[in-house]
């Protein structure tokens, strides 16, 4: 796992390994200089470097790194953008230093360089860049040097990945110690580029609420068999989807809790759906009686329900759904909820106190505003909070999808999700994730039913955007769909 900080709590990082620890602070910024440098060096081996500086600490930095290419060879120049009144001591020492080994600065992009160093504000910013700063990044923007960040790009709000006015767009952005949500976020992430985390000798205690993110080989634990076990030790699905005409919706979900490692998957959808449904999937049961003695039997029969993909909005189905919630309520049985059962609960309010911790909500953001009265721009501009927000008021597990894609708890833990591509922003994909997560918590509720639901739900998510990737690998991000993701999760599981 990593550990992603907001920039309030590296900065309180940063202060007790100064004071309490003993660190000193000319110490850490020479070492995040040398991680900065070595990333460069690593790519290029010469070449005219303008390091562009602030004020703050940040700056120190990029001075520190222009010394250090300075004395490998390069062609450097440093520019000090910031008032040198309000120097920071140690950056006030990086320039004297730098000076007295006759580096030369210049006062504006003067040349053309190879690459540009961007230290102006790191990730304290916290209101919109404005005036000659705002000008000054517009210049960087127009250049064709290979752009590094130190820490994050000037311009991206460290904590919410939002562009606050205008941002330095990156091809690699080196940051310390941990990773910050505007990393991840979109667009943030974009702006980034490649993104490095350096050990520069900060480290952060137990004790700090943490926002993390999956990385693959956390999933092993989520796909361990018992080799001795059945299809009925590895948990059962039962897929509530599909409507008359949709019945892609309920294939791609229950597709997705087979790859995903579901023993058995079972199709509870219409009559009309029959043919089709054991063309494509003849692995799935399926279940199309109508009555609630059908829906006792079936719902008895799973471990785990999928409700809502492509479902419809009709009286019957807000019907199936209110079933579906009270009887997972009553037995506190895991339920991912997905597409129109989102829907239907965002028309029939009163269906949330249904809501719980054996649910899962899986929301896209004009999903999600429907349901918990958010704009899709206040999603958007800050995905953490209010996929918190929302989990904290109904105390389910809110998977909030988007391009980077938050899963929170009502307990305080979010985990951001570092895999996938635009190429899943496409007609299915959604449905996929909903089996995925399904699958993954039918497995647990035999092995282990007492697991950590959230931490479940976004190792779906991160499995299902490393099945997206696979796919674009494979068809291109364009032209990839959502049975390409299905076929991607075998190759992702293959290599755990």
């Amino acid at each position: 796992m990593q550990t992603i900080l907001t920039c309030g709590e590296m900065k309180e990082l940063d202060s007790q390994t100064i004071e309490k620890i003993g660190v000193p602070s000319a110490v850490l910024m020479e070492r995040a200089a040398l991680s900065v440098y070595e990333e460069i060096v690593s790519r290029f081996s010469e070449g005219a470097v303008l390091c562009v500086c602030g004020s703050g600490n940040n700056g120190g930095d990029g001075v520190a790194v222009a010394r250090l290419l300075y004395h490998s060879g390069f062609n450097v120049a440093i520019y000090m953008a910031g008032d040198p009144a309000h120097y920071t001591e140690e950056t006030a020492r990086q320039v004297k230093i730098a000076q007295n080994y006759g580096i030369p600065f210049v006062k504006g992009i003067e040349d053309e360089y190879d690459i540009i160093v961007d230290a102006l504000f790191g990730v304290g910013l916290s209101r919109e860049v404005r005036g000659k700063y705002a000008d000054l990044i517009e210049d960087i923007n127009c250049e064709t040097a290979f752009k590094v960040a130190v820490d994050i790009p000037s311009g991206i709000n460290g904590d919410t990945g939002q562009v606050m006015g205008i941002a330095v767009k990156c091809d690699l952005t080196v940051t310390f110690a941990y990773r910050k949500a505007g990393h991840l976020l979109y667009p943030g992430r974009v702006y980034c580029g490649e993104t490095v985390c350096a050990d520069i000798g900060i480290y952060a205690s137990s004790s700090l609420p943490y926002t993390t993110s999956f990385e693959r080989n956390d999933l092993r634990y989520y796909f361990r068999r018992d080799p001795a076990g059945n299809k009925s030790d590895f948990g059962k699905v039962l897929c509530v989807t599909g409507s008359k005409g949709m019945c892609g919706a309920s294939y791609m979900s229950a597709a997705g809790a087979l790859k995903a490692g579901a023993g058995m998957v079972m199709i509870r959808t219409t009559e009309e759906n029959r043919i089709p449904l054991q063309t494509l999937l003849p692995e799935a049961m399926l279940s199309t009686a109508e009555g609630e003695a059908e829906d006792r039997r079936v719902f008895d029969w799973c471990d785990t329900v999928v409700l809502g993909c492509g479902l419809g909005m009709t009286e019957a189905a807000a019907m199936r759904v209110r079933w579906y919630l009270k009887a997972c309520r009553e037995n506190h049985k895991p339920l991912v909820i997905d597409a129109d059962a989102l829907n239907l609960i965002s028309k029939n309010e009163d269906m949330q106190e249904y809501l719980g911790s054996h649910t899962v909500l899986t929301p896209h953001p004009g999903e999600m505003s429907r349901l918990s009265g958010y704009t899709v721009e206040e999603i958007k501009n800050d995905p953490i909070l209010t996929a918190f927000s929302f989990a904290e008021k109904t105390g389910a597990v809110v998977v909030q999808k988007d391009a980077c894609t938050v899963t929170a708890s009502p307990d305080n833990w979010v985990y951001l999700n570092s895999s996938g591509n635009c190429g899943m922003g496409t007609a299915g994909a959604g449905d996929v994730l909903a089996g995925i997560i399904g699958g993954i918590l039918a497995a647990l509720s035999k092995r282990s039913p007492y697991s950590d639901l959230c931490k479940a739900a976004a190792a779906g998510v991160y499995l299902h955007g490393l099945a997206g990737d696979e796919a674009a690998a494979e068809k291109g991000q364009a032209s990839m769909t959502a049975t390409d993701i299905i076929e991607g999760l075998s190759q992702v599981l293959r290599d755990l």
